[in-house]
């Protein structure tokens, strides 16, 4: 223990937030030194990634539904989990690597934040990934625990705490309380959801196939939870599906809305189910503390609105909600000698 706190003394402690959608890295009394898609580019047929082992993140991410033939760009991780174990290798090693220098005196101490509903599988999938990119020691943390210390809530105090963090595979419904989670629940519908139904309509709407970056495009620009301002248009590009060929069409915010409807009702349901399932005093104290919102998902116009219709509960979005979690990963970093036994590490 003695040697390891020496070790710490020569090496960059890092705290990652692996996402869905998005990569964040933060070292401890740095904050947040890298935020990058979690995307590689890899030949095809092969785990071999693309530009000596470069193409990853933002380079990566330009080339989605752009690559020919024998070049394919992945997203290592779906749902919030690994779905390929050597591809993450991959992505985490470069990150670790980009933040640490290339060859590093120590190797680094890493937290990282998983969603609360992984199995112990997938768990040992993370510890395992982390290790051979080049961690010295993998803590895992889950993500609302997390993203509740980044948005600033008292959660080590005798008071409930609410969090929703909606990311692009998973949302997290959770209620803290004494630095622990009293009432929790995972569902595998965010972010990537949402952009999967504007697919759907264009397709059933306007015999239009458009890709991934298009639809988050129009999510970002017009998409709302409810009507929160004077409805807009927004040009669509993308391919019809009858004749073939490349065409433009013409929507409106008002239809996007109502596209988002069925994943919106999914992470709504989760909300109310983890609220009934709550103690009554922990539920006595959210009247006053009210709901949290974190994650990609609360940028969503009109979504807090919704949230505070369907609960009766004030509905606050965090400050920059986007690094909520990678926040949170810094803040257990530095308290990592107090807080190390309530997380998950390799020598479990």
């Amino acid at each position: 223990m003695i040697f390891d706190n020496l070790l710490s003394l020569f090496s960059v402690d890092m705290g990652i937030d692996l996402g869905t959608c998005n990569t964040l890295v933060c070292v401890r009394g740095e904050g947040i030194v890298l935020n990058e898609p979690s995307v590689v580019a890899v030949h095809k047929g092969t785990n071999k990634v693309l530009q000596n082992g470069n193409a990853v993140g933002w380079v990566a991410k330009e080339m989605l539904g752009k690559t020919p033939g024998s070049i394919t760009a992945v997203r290592p991780l779906k749902d919030g989990v690994i779905s390929d174990f050597e591809i993450t290798e991959a992505m985490l090693s470069y990150f670790i690597r980009k933040v640490n220098g290339k060859r590093p005196l120590v190797k680094p101490r890493v937290v990282i934040a998983v969603p609360s509903g992984i199995t112990a599988v997938e768990k040992r999938a993370v510890l395992d990934s982390a290790e051979r990119a080049g961690a010295r020691k993998v803590f895992l943390v889950e993500e609302p625990m997390a993203a509740a210390i980044g948005a600033s809530l008292p959660v080590v105090e005798a008071t409930a705490s609410m969090i929703v963090d909606i990311g692009g595979g998973t949302t997290e419904v959770a209620i803290m309380s004494l630095a622990d989670i009293a009432q929790c629940e995972s569902v595998r519908v965010a972010g990537d959801d949402l952009d999967e139904s504007i697919i759907n309509h264009m397709k059933k709407a306007y015999n239009l196939m458009i890709g991934e970056q298009t639809a988050e495009r129009i999510k970002i620009e017009v998409g709302s939870a409810a009507k929160v301002e004077e409805d807009t248009t927004i040009e669509v590009r993308g391919r019809d599906m009858i004749s073939g060929l490349p065409r433009k069409t013409v929507i409106t915010s008002e239809e996007i809305r109502e596209a988002l409807q069925e994943p919106l009702s999914s992470i709504l349901e989760t909300v109310t189910r983890t609220l009934e399932r709550c103690d009554p005093e922990l539920a006595a104290d959210l009247v006053d503390n009210g709901i949290m919102l974190a994650g990609g998902g609360a940028l969503l116009r009109g979504i807090s609105v919704v949230i505070s219709d369907a609960t009766g509960l004030e509905c606050r979005i965090a400050e920059d909600p986007l690094t909520c979690v990678a926040r949170g990963t810094a803040i257990y970093l530095e308290h990592l000698e107090e807080w190390k036994g309530t997380m998950e590490s390799e020598i479990d």
